[in-house]
């Protein structure tokens, strides 16, 4: 099986055609998008911290100097938003925003929140405890990191269910190849999530918090160098990033322990952290990171010249060899564990620190002593998409 990322088992495991591709070289030209695939560990991690690389192009050359069409105007509202994320700033911009970000994200943030992420985890599970079982991804996965994420921005209990609809569409069009339909479903999002953010940031304009919205007021008001999109799109990218890798490992993780009864039984609750790293890195939730050639590159003995694209495989980086002893074992207690999932450089997740507090939480609710253990009912089935690559749901019982 080749590398093919619209097939349903290539989706299910990549895993041996990374392998594939590893042995046939270190920069591999894919004709299906026109992107140079990267996947070995030492090149990812180097071009992730390459400033010849951007995630965008636009702060040195317009689409016409670049050599690449202009997207369609009728997906502009999509662009704007995302354009203006931390997420696809260069530099100055990125640094610019993400310093005035840091200030109300800070690690006294996440430790504000440690005792309502173990509340909720603990009730989430409760509820399924209750229940008998069910859907592992819509009682616990999904809820935990939304919650938390609406509680960081301060987003009212109320509106809540409106965040993870935007947020799965807007991420659409980060596939490969998106089509027309998908296209449409993340502008229409993408027009309804700023329009609902642009009143909430009004409202506390009037009313401060203690929540991050009205940390980026303040922040914007200390030197006036924070634009309203750019409040707008940062607060969709910490929604967006915040939960999206989470509820996928999350899933993604039990589904790995379930096939490794053996190392579940094992498992160290003392050392969560550790376990919970090696399952982001034995079956990684972001599969593949794109990044645009702004300077000629040479990787290995292939020039990729500006203008180009190329795929990090983040997956395949993970399951190197040359960088992790036995990569295709899952084990729970690996100390020398750099994962890449978090990216690196300056566009390193800026909410990792409240990701692995969210998922320590999750697991550590679902592994305490007065629960009884999870059992899954049937194998899962994967959705359809492979950069953010997750499961469609996970039945369990206890």
């Amino acid at each position: 099986m080749g590398f093919d990322p619209w097939d349903a088992a290539f989706v299910a495991d990549p895993y041996p055609a990374y392998r594939e591709l590893r042995e046939q070289g270190r920069a591999l030209w894919w004709e299906a998008t026109g992107q140079w695939l990267v996947p070995h560990y030492a090149d990812v991690s180097a071009l992730l911290r390459d400033r010849r690389l951007g995630r965008t192009y636009l702060h040195r050359f317009s689409h016409e100097e670049f050599g690449r069409a202009a997207p369609p105007p009728e997906h502009e509202p999509f662009h704007v938003l995302n354009g203006n994320g931390l997420l696809d700033l260069e530099d100055p911009a990125h640094a610019r925003v993400r310093r005035l970000v840091s200030k109300a994200f800070t690690p006294r943030t996440v430790e504000r929140l440690a005792p309502a992420v173990d509340r909720l985890a603990r009730e989430l599970v409760g509820q399924l405890l209750a229940d008998g079982g069910g859907d592992l991804l819509s009682v616990v996965a999904e809820p935990l990191p939304v919650a938390v994420i609406a509680e960081l921005l301060g987003v009212p209990a109320e509106d809540r269910s409106l965040l993870r609809p935007w947020s799965a569409d807007i991420c659409g069009m980060f596939e490969l190849r998106p089509d027309e339909e998908t296209a449409q479903r993340a502008v229409r999002a993408s027009v309804e999530f700023s329009a609902y953010l642009r009143e909430l940031i009004a409202e506390r304009r009037k009313e401060p918090g203690e929540d991050l919205i009205s940390g980026l007021i303040a922040a914007h008001d200390e030197d006036g160098r924070l634009s309203e999109q750019e409040m707008i799109s940062t607060c969709v990218l910490l929604l967006n990033a915040g939960h999206e890798a989470t509820v996928n490992t999350t899933v993604n993780g039990w589904w790995t322990l379930f096939r490794h009864p053996e190392q579940l039984a094992a498992l160290d609750r003392e050392k969560l952290s550790t376990a919970v790293d090696e399952l982001m890195r034995f079956d990684t939730p972001l599969q593949m990171f794109e990044r645009w050639v702004l300077d000629d590159i040479t990787v290995g003995d292939t020039v990729i010249p500006r203008g180009a694209e190329v795929a990090l495989l983040f997956g395949s980086a993970n399951r190197d060899p040359a960088r992790f002893e036995h990569p295709d074992v899952l084990d729970l207690a690996r100390a020398d564990n750099p994962h890449l999932s978090f990216g690196a450089g300056i566009h390193y997740c800026l909410g990792a620190p409240l990701a692995r507090r969210e998922l320590t939480a999750s697991f550590g609710a679902l592994l305490a002593d007065d629960v009884p253990p999870l059992r899954l009912v049937r194998e899962p089935r994967w959705r359809d998409g492979y950069v953010i690559r997750g499961l469609d749901e996970l039945l369990v019982e206890f």
